[in-house]
């Protein structure tokens, strides 16, 4: 998070899969990521897993400061674990052709990229459209996983708030057991303007209506 928003005023750890600070939010499962880390076991573990040498490609669009960033240290991390790793750097729109790829990575497909998100997209199952895992109707990466997609109508069928929070937590437990996505930390924009413009919207993108220079 230093490398994507600088300042640690600007940003927090956020292990969840919903904004924190929200309703839906919590810490359930969240030790896999705030907790100690150990390279010798974490690569041990890759190895047991069956990896043997293959290249992951990671994505990297060098044009989007702080999407750029977050490949790079992704790929400090890769080099920790000792997995081999190649780096596709491209623009934005040429990333966002090449993630609707489904073939090897051998043959232009991928394995790994990344990418932000407003908080207002993630704060519940029925927003944050990364936790979808019904395959490829789902999100690029296109995960599958019947247990998080019953999981998911419960928390849309739940009748209050407490019901749907308490599915939430076990959506998130069952996230990080299956890792549709990882969740990186939140941050805080920082915008200045002028003191003769008024009328700004606080809001996720900027509006451009209600705003006039005086």
């Amino acid at each position: 998070m230093s490398a994507y928003a600088g300042d640690p005023q600007n940003w927090k750890v956020c292990a969840s899969f919903f904004t924190c600070g929200t309703p839906m939010s919590s810490n359930a499962g969240a030790e896999v990521m705030t907790g100690k880390r150990d390279f010798d076991k974490a690569r041990k573990l890759i190895a047991e897993a069956g990896y043997k040498g293959e290249k992951v490609i990671v994505l990297d669009a060098v044009d989007q400061p702080l999407i750029h960033a977050e490949a790079l240290v992704t790929a400090d991390l890769l080099k920790n674990l000792g997995i081999d790793f190649e780096i596709a750097a491209s623009d934005w729109g040429t990333l966002v052709t090449r993630r609707a790829s489904k073939k090897p990575p051998a043959e232009g497909g991928w394995n790994i990229f990344c990418t932000g998100w407003v908080g207002a997209d993630l704060l519940d199952p029925t927003l944050n459209v990364m936790l979808r895992a019904n395959g490829d109707g789902a999100w690029f990466g296109w995960p599958k996983d019947d247990i998080l997609e019953e999981l998911r109508t419960q928390w849309l069928k739940a009748s209050d708030s407490e019901a749907r929070q308490e599915i939430a937590v076990k959506i998130q437990q069952r996230a990080f057991e299956t890792v549709p996505y990882i969740p990186t930390g939140q941050w805080t924009d920082k915008t200045a303007y002028r003191k003769n413009i008024k009328g700004v919207i606080a809001a996720p993108p900027f509006l451009m209506w209600n705003v006039e220079k005086v």
